[in-house]
Order: structure tokens, then C-alpha cells, then sequence
């Protein structure tokens, strides 16, 4: 027959057993919180990557807009020197009359 265990060594069997629920569940929350940065990594890749698309789309409609504008802008060099002889012939014709 064996002997019952002393108080003392069943005190520290509990204390051990207390000690591994403690870390089981701190190892348990650890673990939730990564699998919670894990996600919200994901999730801010995922953002990311949406937002480089986007702003790649914006970029290229706007030089689209640019290209456009560009187009459809007025030769000014060309306006003003027709101008310069526009006011030249003016003036000549002005003086020989």
C-alpha cells in the first residue's frame, strides 16, 4: 500500500496545476492575438493593393485629361506672331495712306 500524500506535496500539486491552466490559457490568448494581426495584416495588403489600383487609375485618367487639353490648346507663339502682322500690315497701310 503506498501512503497518502503529505499536505505539503499536494499544496504544490495544485500549485502546478494552477501554473499550467495559467500558461495554457495566456498561450491560448497569445495565439488569438496573433491569428487577430495575422487578419489585419491581410486585411491591410488587401487595402493596399486596392488603394495602388485606384490611384494608378486616377493617374492615368488624368493624363488622359492633360493629353487632351493639351490637344486642344491654342498655338500662342503662332496667335501672336500672326498678330504681330496682323498690326505691322495695319500700320504700313496706315502710313502709306
Amino acid at each position: 500500500m503506498s501512503t497518502p500524500p503529505e499536505p505539503e506535496a499536494q499544496a504544490v500539486a495544485v500549485q502546478l496545476e494552477r501554473l499550467r491552466g495559467t500558461v495554457t490559457t495566456g498561450f491560448a490568448e497569445v495565439k488569438g492575438s496573433l491569428a487577430v494581426l495575422v487578419e489585419r495584416s491581410t486585411r491591410t495588403e488587401q487595402d493596399l493593393v486596392r488603394l495602388r489600383n485606384e490611384t494608378q487609375r486616377s493617374l492615368d485618367a488624368l493624363g488622359a485629361e492633360v493629353d487632351a487639353l493639351k490637344a486642344r490648346r491654342w498655338p500662342l507663339g503662332m496667335v501672336g506672331a500672326m498678330a504681330g502682322v496682323v498690326g505691322a500690315a495695319t500700320g504700313a497701310i496706315a502710313l502709306f495712306r
